[in-house]
């Protein structure tokens, strides 16, 4: 947090509602102030290059956010929901073998009927482009790093991060201070484990009484496939193979137009096996016999990866502070069972845009907008969420066949009755304490990528247009480096060399030789490179350290990967 005494350091400009994230829940609820009172003055920040750009989400999307926030959408011509959801599977995989699941026996909500099968990015563009022609200012290309408050605490707007910013923290030749954006209220809608929320989250204690909020990781690839392999509309999901029974995570196969499909792996981030690495682990996913045929004869043309909020709603942190609110991914609204978070989204940014106006037009200005946080379990977004609130910690204390089997009967108690013998389960550990150390288990031996089927992390890193410039602060914050070496490495194997999808992280020999996982909790000459470059912005190691060592800010504004219909 910085106090605003330092505003005279930067130019500054004023709106009535400064919103982070030019995602779908930003961009929702930049859209709906505009339509209460086209006379706002709204401005949305967004770090990525241009809006979309680090939008990433499988995604089918259930459209009554949409429908709610423009009711016409379907007479645009330009809209992005091009493939409707014609036949739904779910699967469970063993080693060489699958089995399908009835749909009958699936709880209602779990039916994705009625849903489209879209590029998150390309939305996130197709609603900037409306936001825009509303008169809502969109800033993409400008990282938010500070929220500035004033003598009494309350937030009084976000500044943009220095640029030219060499890497010893010392101003280049091209350097350009940040610039502050002052609002009567500060929405933040960065998505996951945003570095903004998480200083909200812990300076006014949001998440007080609260579950942890957990997390996964989603790899995302977007395939060619030869049009004989081609059904336009299929949802595919499973669970199983390649992950242990106690490991959750699972899969998801959507066929797309223009003969694209869209492959993707979730691992539940509370895994314990320090040796697991879930980019590995879909790479051996995409082999199966179930699977693979899918892709013979195809090219992939994409990649990219993110974390994802599974704790739901009992992790939802309080949504208000003094002077603004949380959104969308910030706030943790991701339905995990279904493995859709974008209509919430779109629902949480109007229902703070609501509050938010009525705020303004009663003139209010940095106060706690306390009726969007009393609204909002009563809600679509709230009745989504309760009634899978017990999927996650079910499948987390129970394994994946008695977690399954319990949280789909549970989810049918809650939708037929609205009860559940379980009440609300708590979640127990906050993901990066359940890692276990390295002494108990054995080193995953992965087999090597071939080229085809399966890929290395590096040329995955290339397919998302990735991009840093190199002679910049580096991103990623290693708080202690002893410490690093200590437990990461010696008491856990060095994690972050696997379950990083990008190839940040490595543990090095004097030589500058990755040294190997078996040898890694021995190793006396080791050497913890952090190739920042490389990074995808997914935000796994910020919460999958085992010693919370690692904190993940924005870099310069503009950098990242640059997400194409992904």
């Amino acid at each position: 947090m910085t106090d605003a005494t330092e505003l005279a350091e930067r130019e500054s400009m004023e709106f009535d509602v400064v919103i982070v994230g030019a995602g779908p829940a930003g961009l929702s609820a930049a859209i709906r102030l505009k339509q209460i009172d086209p006379e706002l003055t709204v401005v949305v920040l967004e770090k990525g290059g241009e809006v979309g750009a680090h939008v990433l989400s499988g995604a089918v999307v259930d459209p009554i956010g949409i429908d709610k926030l423009i009711p016409d959408w379907r007479d645009d011509p330009d809209h992005p929901f091009k493939t409707p959801v014609n036949a739904d599977h779910f699967l469970v995989l063993g080693p060489a073998g699958s089995v399908r699941l009835p749909n009958f026996m699936m709880p209602p909500l779990m039916n994705n009927h009625g849903n489209f099968i879209v590029s998150l990015s390309n939305v996130a563009k197709w609603l900037g482009d409306r936001a825009e022609a509303l008169g809502v200012e969109i800033y993409p290309g400008f990282a938010a790093t500070e929220v500035l408050t004033n003598d009494e605490g309350a937030v009084i707007g976000v500044a943009t991060g220095d640029m030219g910013v060499e890497r010893n923290g010392e101003p280049g030749p091209n350097y350009a201070r940040g610039m502050a954006l002052l609002g009567k209220y500060v929405l933040i809608g960065e998505g996951v484990r945003g570095s903004l929320a998480k200083q909200l989250i812990d300076r006014f204690e949001l998440s007080k009484d609260r579950e942890p909020q957990k997390y996964g990781i989603g790899l995302k690839e977007l395939w060619e496939i030869k049009p004989e392999h081609h059904k336009p509309g299929l949802v595919q999901h499973s669970f199983g193979w390649p992950l242990d029974m106690k490991t959750g995570g699972g899969s998801f196969l959507y066929h797309l137009e223009n003969n694209q499909v869209a492959v993707g792996f979730v691992v539940h981030l509370n895994y314990k096996n320090p040796y697991l690495s879930p980019f590995e682990e879909f790479q051996r996913f995409k082999t199966h016999p179930a699977i693979a045929s899918v892709f013979e004869g195809g090219k992939r043309i994409g990649y990219g990866a993110r974390a994802i909020s599974e704790g739901g709603w009992q992790s939802v942190p309080k949504l208000v502070f003094p002077g603004g609110a949380l959104i969308g991914c910030s706030a943790g609204f991701v339905n995990v069972a279904r493995i859709k978070g974008s209509h919430n989204a779109v629902l949480s940014g109007m229902l703070a845009a609501d509050h938010t106006a009525e705020a303004i037009a009663a003139g209010r200005a940095q106060d706690t907008l306390d009726g969007y946080e009393a609204a909002w379990r009563a809600t679509e977004i709230g009745k989504d969420l309760k009634k899978v609130r017990n999927v996650k910690p079910l499948w987390s204390k129970l394994g994946t066949i008695g977690g399954v089997a319990l949280g789909g009967l549970d989810m049918w108690l809650n939708t037929l009755f609205g009860i559940s013998p379980f009440g609300t389960m708590g979640h127990g550990k906050a993901d990066y304490a359940a890692l276990d150390k390295a002494s108990k288990y054995k080193k995953i031996d992965y087999p090597k990528p071939d080229g085809v089927l399966t890929f290395d992390r590096l040329s995955s890193v290339y397919l998302s247009n990735t991009n840093h410039e190199e002679d910049q602060p580096v991103h990623l914050q290693l708080k202690d480096l002893a410490l690093q070496k200590a437990s990461e490495l010696h008491e856990f194997a060095g994690p972050s060399t696997r379950y990083c999808p990008a190839g940040v992280y490595e543990w090095v020999d004097s030589d500058g030789n990755a040294i190997p996982a078996a040898d890694m909790t021995s190793a006396t000459d080791a050497t913890f490179v952090i190739n920042a470059q490389n990074c995808v912005h997914c935000k796994t190691c910020d919460i999958k350290d085992p010693n919370q060592n690692i904190n993940w800010v924005p870099p310069q504004g503009g950098e990242g990967p640059v997400y194409t219909n992904m």
